[in-house]
């Protein structure tokens, strides 16, 4: 079996934002770019077939928390972007977005702390400077130029009194375009005013000119503007954003003379102001690019009540619109009245609670961290608390929620395909549940369009997950952090909307089976508690509302797409139907039986008493005693053969355990020890996988270590298992899976993934004496993770299709909080 006509394909790729204000950037051809942990993810909110993250780019060490474009194709198709993040180091990226060629082409290391906001210069023309800046927590503000697709230095600014950028803006000034003006805000309630003119030397030097107070508490976000598009001449309105709930406009006023408005005597604040205060309309003057300026409070937006993150200028054809994004879970866009030029609310988005910041399943969304209006401003899209995006599109005069993208925020511990694959069940250290499936869309030409989205959100918790397994198609089994497993069954509702998403016809006896039409989750509660047919639970639960009974009901009426943000986080629990007690420490992993009957799991330990694997059926969710004890460390994975009469336990302690399932005079299963290998491998075992079987075949399983290999062991005529061929590899290996069907010549597939992210599928060839290499398929460097793979699994294949599929699909679920699905054709 050879690997050359094998190739690999993106089905799926979902990874959950960071919580920061610059953390995203929506460029002028529509792609918007977020970072997701160590990542960049590239999103066309605007696609019409809702692909959802279309690229992952890794290459930070740490976690990303600015993104900016630098377009300077006017179409925007061939673009650079720069990121930031805690490793100090800025990146430039080369963007073709016609090709869906990316390359990082430089980075760059003159930060000495975290960077955390980048602003860049709008590109009035292709021969126009490209100019951006960048603020990092070594108190300090770097000017840089791209040309050539190379960034250079031009100069480095130290925040006096010494404060943390957390928000920088940048733009052309003056009839010539020729000067140019930062604001800087942080961890003060100021803003700094620099300006620089490029008239006077080629080597730009940006001193500071003004100073401006009023804010009370950090500023968060500025942005500048043109007050009429279009205009260089016309005046620059400042929006700054801050943690005290208000929004500060400044205006830049081009000439000795100071804005109409002021001259007058009118109040600056033109009808908006803090009770029992005044604010101040003191002028700041300065000289620029030959040009006379001053800078001068315009106006006070009162709207909202909670910290406000961001606030972002939109201009379209001689319409200027503000964007506030705020932690009170409200999006607000900001026009000026006409008649008396006062600044109103002309739309609100998002939701209006009682609970700000909860983050209960039925509480607050727990704010918007940043706010973006799409190039033409029809669209925009906003960041929530769970790492999730949420999207509007203006239909006519009103703004309409649309489909946007979610994830996980946090390292992913779990995967487990559903028994008959139709979908996928993740979990992960952000302590929820993910259920993902796909959506065929049939367009108007009758073209099917298949892509992968969360389906639900089976379990919110109060602990992180580590491990997760299906016990049948609507039931599925998780542990924790907190010592102990729940067991969840999907409801009514979830079921019949996952049904007519998928296009799969659902089982009527199924859904008779189940007991619960939702569920719902108390207020600082971990149980989520059955809806039975429809009706709330008891009234003493404070947590139910009209509005979540609401959100049930609109479950069944949600038209035939994925369901948006809002529904997932409140009204797509399972309810939860056992808890399994016994161990002493944080479950580490567990295992489903084939048959469903049975349960194995296993608990962080650093003694032989903890290390013991304990067993549970799930007729009547009782323990089988004795549990089996043979490790001395913690068991790190559990994996029972596909006809159930095996048990494999690898550990900490560098030994494999292999326990047959016995049948005792009363009818009861258990297992007991069938073989170990107290040295299996030099190093701590990760993981390990059973081999498909056939009726004249040898049983064969694989195990990895932290010392580079994976081990492959078979049982022979002696009836014990023994090592018959091994795979070296570069780095720890940390996840293996066997595809659960043979090859065509009766070899076997074995995905593996290591410490470092890297990811090969490998074909055996089973001899008599011995198991050989017989290919590799090496996946290419940008689909492999930059941090550790945590789980792989192979998805079922329906059994009228084994032998046939001419593509199988892999799970992978990473460290750096992205969950993928590979398509690996020509195996």
């Amino acid at each position: 079996m050879t690997m050359e006509a094998a190739s690999i394909e993106v089905s799926y790729l979902s990874a959950g934002a960071n919580r920061q204000t610059s953390i995203a950037d929506w460029n002028r051809d529509g792609t918007l770019a977020f970072g997701a942990d160590n990542n960049v993810c590239l999103w066309r909110p605007t696609d019409p077939e809702a692909h959802g993250v279309t690229a992952v780019l890794s290459g930070h060490t740490e976690t990303v928390k600015a993104v900016k474009f630098l377009t300077l194709s006017p179409d925007g198709r061939h673009s650079y972007m720069v990121t930031g993040a805690d490793d100090k180091t800025l990146k430039l990226w080369s963007l073709n977005l016609a090709t869906s060629e990316y390359t990082c082409i430089q980075t760059i290391r003159e930060h000495t702390a975290a960077i955390n906001c980048i602003a860049s210069l709008p590109q009035q023309s292709e021969s126009s400077r490209c100019l951006f800046v960048s603020g990092a927590a070594d108190a300090t503000l770097k000017i840089w130029e791209l040309a050539s697709e190379t960034i250079s230095l031009v100069q480095t600014i130290k925040t006096t009194p010494k404060f943390f950028p957390l928000a920088v803006a940048v733009h052309a000034l003056g009839s010539s375009q020729e000067g140019y003006v930062i604001a800087v805000g942080g961890t003060r309630d100021i803003i700094q005013i620099f300006t620089a003119d490029a008239t006077v030397s080629a080597t730009l030097e940006f001193n500071l000119q003004a100073t401006l107070t009023g804010h009370e508490g950090w500023i968060r976000s500025l942005d500048f503007a043109l007050e009429k598009p279009g205009i260089s001449t016309s005046d620059l309105l400042l929006a700054s954003a801050s943690q005290d709930k208000y929004i500060r406009l400044w205006r830049l006023h081009q000439g000795k003379s100071l804005p109409a408005a002021l001259a007058a005597g009118a109040d600056p604040s033109l009808g908006a102001y803090l009770p029992g205060k005044s604010p101040s309309n003191k002028a700041y003057r300065f000289q620029t690019a030959g040009d006379d300026f001053s800078v001068t409070f315009e106006a006070l937006l009162l709207g909202h009540d909670d910290w406000i993150y961001t606030a972002k200028w939109h201009s379209q054809e001689n319409r200027l619109q503000l964007l506030s994004a705020s932690a009170d879970n409200s999006l607000s866009i900001w026009e000026a009245d006409s008649t008396s030029g006062i600044w109103i609310t002309s739309a609100r988005l998002g939701e209006i609670s009682r609970e700000k910041g909860a983050t209960t399943a039925t509480g607050s969304i727990g704010g918007f961290w940043t706010g973006l209006w799409s190039p033409e401003g029809t669209s925009v899209a906003t960041l929530g608390r769970t790492g999730s995006w949420r999207r509007w599109d203006l239909k006519g005069d009103r703004w309409v929620p649309d489909l946007a993208i979610s994830g996980h925020t946090r390292a992913i511990t779990g995967i487990s395909w559903s028994r008959e694959g139709d979908y996928l069940l993740s979990t992960s250290s952000d302590q929820t549940t993910r259920q993902h499936a796909e959506w065929v869309m049939t367009s108007e030409g009758r073209r099917q369009t298949i892509t992968w989205h969360e389906m639900s959100r089976p379990q919110i918790h109060g602990y992180d997950l580590n491990c997760i397994d299906t016990l049948s198609n609507t039931t599925f089994v998780s542990g924790a952090d907190e010592k102990l497993m729940r067991v969840f069954s999907a409801p009514k509702a979830v079921v019949r909307l996952v049904s007519r998403i998928t296009g799969r016809k659902q089982d009527e006896e199924s859904l008779e089976g189940l007991q619960a039409e939702a569920a719902s989750i108390p207020v600082l509660g971990l149980s989520n508690k059955a809806v039975v047919d429809g009706d709330g639970p008891d009234q003493e639960d404070a947590s139910i509302t009209p509005e979540t009974s609401t959100k049930f009901s609109q479950l069944d009426t949600h038209p035939t797409r994925p369901p948006l943000e809002d529904l997932l986080s409140r009204a797509t629990l399972w309810p939860e139907t056992e808890k399994l007690y016994g161990h002493g420490y944080e479950l580490s992993c567990l295992a489903a039986s084939h048959s469903g009957q049975l349960i194995a799991s296993a608990c962080r330990a650093s003694s032989i008493n903890h290390a013991v694997i304990r067993i549970f059926e799930t007729d009547k969710w009782t323990e089988l005693r004795p549990p089996l004890q043979a490790h001395s460390l913690t068991v790190t994975r559990l994996r029972f053969s596909s006809d159930d009469q095996f048990l494999l336990s690898v550990g900490r302690d560098r030994q494999w355990a292999v326990w047959e399932r016995i049948t005792d005079e009363a009818g009861e299963a258990n297992y007991s020890l069938f073989q170990n290998d107290p040295k299996g491998h030099s190093r701590m075992i990760l993981d390990a996988a059973w081999a498909p079987t056939t009726s004249d075949g040898p049983r064969v399983f694989a195990t990895a270590g932290r010392d580079k290999a994976v081990k492959i062991w078979t049982r022979r005529g002696d009836g014990k298992f023994s090592l018959a061929g091994k795979i070296a590899q570069e780095h720890p290996v940390t996840a293996i899976d066997f595809l659960a069907e043979q090859g065509p010549d009766g070899g076997l597939i074995l995905a593996l993934g290591t410490e470092v992210g890297k990811l090969s599928v490998v074909t055996l060839k089973v001899g008599e004496e011995s198991i050989d290499v017989a290919g590799t398929l090496v996946v290419e460097d940008r689909l492999c993770l930059p941090k550790a793979v945590l789980q792989l699994a192979w998805r079922p294949v329906d059994r009228e299709t084994v032998g046939k599929a001419v593509s199988h699909e892999l799970a992978i679920a990473g460290e750096d909080s992205s969950l993928r699905i590979y398509r690996v054709k020509g195996l």
